[in-house]
This record gives structure tokens, sequence and C-alpha cells, in this order.
């Protein structure tokens, strides 16, 4: 049997984690994405456009979900 190196093994587990809080941030927006369009089809553009004002704002602050962070590996 081979043995992993336990770095890999805390690389692993690290981008594993850091996969779940993406998929997590994902849902969080699909279901931004989702109330903001029944408010709209409810006719409450204001209502709308506030839900999607405010979500580009956590958009800007989440910088470690959406860009990657110092010492993580490179997707380019």
């Amino acid at each position: 049997m081979k043995r992993t190196p336990r770095g890999t093994t805390t690389e692993v587990a690290s981008l594993v984690a850091e996969l779940e809080k993406a998929e997590a941030y994902e849902q969080k927006l699909r279901q931004l994405i989702s109330d903001a369009r029944d408010q709209l089809a409810a006719g409450h553009t204001s209502i709308a456009l506030s839900m999607l004002n405010a979500a580009l704002s956590d958009i800007d602050a989440a910088t470690d979900v959406v860009a990657s962070s110092p010492g993580a590996p490179s997707t380019k």
C-alpha cells in the first residue's frame, strides 16, 4: 500500500474545506437571485434592486471565497 505524505493530506483537506465554503456561497447567491426574481415578479422593483445591491456588496467583501487566498495553489 502506498502512503500519502502528510503535507498532501493536509492540502487535500484544505482544498475540500475551501470547496465546501464555495458551494455554500454559491447556494446563498442562488437563493438571493431567486428571492430577487420573486420580488420583481411581484412588482417590487425597489426591493429587488436593494437585494441585488446588498449581494454585490457581499461579493466585494467575500474575497476569501471569490479570490484565492495567500498561499493557496494557483488555478492558472
